[in-house]
């Protein structure tokens, strides 16, 4: 059964803003062991946040931030029961649709090495050198 997922765009310290903030604390915190002095950041507070929500929860969050060249997309996370059910594609979909003005249509993320394809489906290319990002192999990707 398919059960649809609202995508919103949600002011920071709302209340759907911190519930996607604990959502990121329990995905990459917790699950995947980044640190938290890494994990929050002062980029947070201008950061533009999406938050899908799932048979009334908070199933996933992203955030966008608009730097000088390019919007970055990151901290992209989804709940682990609602995997696999297209919610992070249905986010950065939102995400580039909501966003395409700001630097030209320019997107940017660093992305987890074994979710490439993911990105890739976007037009997300890799380039440079893996390198390290909360402990996890990651490349840098960009739509431009």
């Amino acid at each position: 059964m398919m059960v649809e997922t609202a995508i919103l765009s949600v002011p920071v310290f709302s209340t759907l803003c911190n519930e996607a903030f604990r959502l990121r604390r329990a995905v990459f915190v917790y699950e995947q062991k980044v640190p938290e002095a890494e994990e929050f950041d002062a980029d947070d507070l201008s950061a533009h946040h999406l938050v899908a929500v799932t048979a009334g929860e908070v199933s996933g969050t992203l955030r966008a931030i608009y730097a000088e060249e390019h919007v970055k997309i990151g901290r992209v996370a989804v709940a682990g029961r609602w995997r696999g059910q297209g919610i992070a594609a249905d986010m950065i979909g939102r995400a580039m649709e909501l966003h395409r003005g700001a630097r030209d249509n320019r997107f940017y993320l660093t992305a987890q090495a074994d979710k490439l394809p993911l990105y890739e489906r976007f037009g997300f290319v890799a380039y440079g050198t893996e390198f390290l990002d909360g402990g996890m192999p990651h490349l840098a990707m960009k739509n431009y």
